[in-house]
């Protein structure tokens, strides 16, 4: 399933994004089945029954909206954590000129940062050195703590894509990324969470970013450096992870600064990741008013 939050007047509602004859469509879960959590991150507590049961709920509908006249917002719009993974390909930490690491580079950004696909990621009136970063991310699907490598992935409930944006004059400041990562509207994510049954290897997936014909980021997550049985249990071994807490993987070669000159994010322009299997997120980019 492709499970969405989309807005439907001021109430964020859970769905499921599918393709039916006229194109794509949005089934809203709660009209399907009015017994189903008012949320994806509840389907997720729900546990998997509440998540077949959603997936035969969109099977059964009749009722569709048509995707291009729904705004989504990310597919947990509120999670409990999000950790984001620092200098996770090779040839990302070459270009940073940094070493390798020998253990996960872990780092946080908050809720303030989670925006949708289609919404704006607004660029800061405090910098002009704001940058892009694609990631495959992915969504703990039930709580767990020490979770060994080989159990890891029964604790994934599926797939995304993010923009890990940054302010990297602020993020450089301090030894602490935090703060450059964590300006609102920093995380475009979705368009949809893709549940981990249609996603068979996380691990060989092509990943790209452009800005209109400008192609600046093109790689696979097969590069990762570490994967993502690794980085649960890395994770678990400090925290109890929750469902709907989110894990960004890091970002492959070709950010904006590290190009000469430097590439920044511009208003006006609109930044496109795809992750195969896991669809397009797009954002307008606007300035700060």
């Amino acid at each position: 399933m492709k499970l969405v939050t989309f807005r439907q007047g001021e109430t964020l509602k859970p769905g499921v994004l599918t393709m039916r004859d006229a194109g794509d469509v949005i089934i809203d879960l709660q009209a399907a089945d009015a017994s189903l959590p008012g949320s994806v991150r509840g389907l997720l507590e729900a546990g998997p029954a509440a998540l077949a049961r959603a997936a035969a709920a969109a099977e059964a509908a009749n009722s569709v909206l048509d995707a291009a006249s729904v705004e989504l917002a990310a597919p947990i719009p509120n999670p409990g954590k999000i950790l984001c993974i620092g200098l996770n390909y090779a040839d990302h930490a070459a270009e940073s000129g940094q070493p390798l690491p020998d253990y996960p580079i872990v780092f946080s950004k908050y809720s303030n940062t989670v925006i949708g696909s289609g919404e704006p990621i607004i660029l800061p009136k405090v910098t002009d050195m704001v940058d892009y970063e694609a990631e495959l991310g992915f969504v703990i699907g039930k709580r767990g703590r020490y979770i060994s490598e080989a159990d890891a992935l029964d604790y994934v409930a599926g797939y995304l894509p993010i923009n890990d944006v940054s302010a990297r004059d602020y993020q450089e400041r301090v030894s602490q990324w935090t703060l450059g990562k964590s300006f609102d509207s920093f995380a475009p994510m979705g368009p949809a969470l893709v549940t981990a049954d249609e996603v068979p290897d996380p691990h060989n997936l092509a990943i790209r970013l452009w800005i209109g014909d400008e192609a600046l980021q093109d790689s696979n997550t097969s590069q990762l450096i570490f994967n993502v049985p690794q980085l649960v249990a890395a994770i678990s071994e400090v925290m109890t992870l929750e469902p709907g807490d989110i894990v960004s993987t890091g970002t492959p070669p070709g950010v904006g600064g590290a190009r000469t000159p430097p590439r920044w994010l511009r208003a006006g322009e609109t930044v496109h990741i795809e992750i195969e299997r896991l669809g397009v997120l797009s954002n307008p980019i606007i300035a700060e008013s």
